[in-house]
């Protein structure tokens, strides 16, 4: 596979078509499962707040894999992202009810590279807060 954008299609300042994500507990423990991560701040909530979070929050790896989802739809093949690194900024909580939270993520072109690659900032929110920063991602284009 390979990108199904063209690099000469592609200008700094392109907007990538934003998504939001669902996350409810049970997607939290579909996660665990898969990632042999079950630390109990993602599923327990008389844990987490017991260590001082607000309430159980998603695994910051569940966080960024979900963001990096608007640049791999863009792109069109997953395997195009050469390069994906963020900071964490703040936790995405996650109440107990049947609405969950929201992952809201955006992303432009910030600049164009050597060898048909350009970098993608990406922007994740929930709550109306950033809950990753300095995310960007190295994409090849066609």
């Amino acid at each position: 596979m390979a990108a199904k954008i063209s690099y000469a299609d592609v200008e700094v300042g392109t907007e990538l078509p934003a998504q939001s994500f669902p996350v409810t507990r049970a997607t939290l423990v579909q996660y665990a499962g898969a990632s042999g991560d079950f630390n109990p701040i993602h599923w327990n909530e008389k844990f987490a707040t017991e260590v001082g979070l607000p309430d159980v929050i998603a695994h910051g790896m569940f966080t960024m894999a979900e963001a990096v989802r608007v640049v791999t739809d863009w792109a069109g093949d997953p395997g195009a992202v050469v390069e994906y690194g963020v900071r964490f900024t703040k936790p995405v909580v996650v109440p107990n009810d049947e609405k969950g939270a929201l992952i809201e993520v955006s992303g432009k072109v910030a600049a164009k590279l050597d060898d048909n690659r350009v970098q993608v900032d990406v922007t994740a929110m929930s709550e109306g807060q950033k809950v990753l920063s300095m995310s960007r991602a190295v994409v090849q284009l066609s």
